[in-house]
């Protein structure tokens, strides 16, 4: 139709026709904005479409397909097993350098329940699991090695038969074996009584067991000390400042003052002429009496 023609039309036509060339113009914008938003086909998308196949029913294959990870189950030992192991047991990578470092600290299994106190471990994750733990026995405690008797013989090198009511020992011809024998005396106790006894040079009496502290009263009554033979006795007139404080019942003062005493009076022949002397009061002197030698 001609630029013409077009006037020579009535009205309401040349309206029909007006909104018919408005209506195909929207039409075409429309068309080349949708054709803006579809992106453009690329090959990867084209092989896509190819690798769909011929039917359009059929779904299209993904360009790779990844094996899922198989997790298996066996007997495992968590003290051994290496890092392939327990990834194959379905633990994760960051769970299996948690069980190395827990080994490389000195840590061991000793248990089922050991393992399940491996951090970031679910419970499932251990129900799963627990039925395949498998600890060596390199990894128990040594005492299992040590068969317990319930029968009436014991080991007497592990068990020592105490003494009964009434039975005594004599104190100075012990050592810490025979002492534990005394109730209420165990090894820490027979040590410190041996070793003061040695400082003593030998027990005079066994109320000087009050003197070693926290030591139980009541094991007075199973020891005794006969004579004085076994006494290590100290030579008063012959012996050093130093040698003569060694003594528990010698402070600093006392073998000074018993050195003094020997300068300007010369021999001592008894222990009584040093109770003038303040640093000798009445029970210093008997306390000391036993060990003493005048030779």
């Amino acid at each position: 139709m001609s630029l013409r023609d077009y006037f020579y039309i009535n009205k309401s036509d040349r309206r029909i026709i007006l909104a018919l060339l408005l209506l195909g113009m929207v039409a075409f914008v429309a068309v080349g904005v949708l054709d803006e938003d579809v992106p453009a086909e690329t090959p990867s998308s084209a092989n896509a479409k190819w690798r769909g196949g011929a039917s359009q029913t059929q779904k299209a294959e993904p360009y790779y397909q990844v094996e899922a990870h198989r997790v298996e189950r066996f007997p495992f030992d968590p003290n051994t097993a290496d890092s392939t192991q327990l990834l194959r047991l379905g633990l994760q990578p960051w769970q299996v350098r948690n069980i190395y470092r827990y080994r490389a600290s000195g840590g061991i299994y000793r248990s089922k329940t050991d393992f399940a106190r491996l951090y970031g471990l679910t419970v499932k994750q251990y129900r799963e699991l627990e039925p395949f733990i498998r600890i060596s026995s390199d990894y128990q405690p040594a005492s299992t090695l040590v068969a317990h008797d319930d029968g009436a013989q014991r080991d007497t090198l592990r068990y020592t038969a105490k003494l009964h009511e009434g039975e005594t020992v004599s104190l100075n011809l012990l050592d810490t074996a025979a002492l534990q024998r005394v109730p209420g005396i165990g090894s820490y106790y027979a040590r410190r009584i041996v070793a003061y006894g040695q400082r003593l040079g030998g027990y005079a009496s066994v109320k000087q067991l009050n003197e070693i502290d926290d030591l139980p009263a009541d094991v007075q009554k199973y020891l005794q000390v006969t004579g004085d033979s076994h006494i290590r006795r100290l030579s008063i007139n012959h012996l050093s400042l130093n040698e003569l404080r060694r003594h528990p019942y010698i402070n600093y003062y006392q073998a000074r003052a018993i050195i003094d005493y020997r300068r300007q009076h010369g021999t001592i022949t008894d222990l009584q002429q040093l109770s003038l002397l303040p640093d000798f009061p009445p029970e210093a002197i008997a306390r000391l009496r036993p060990y003493i030698s005048y030779q």
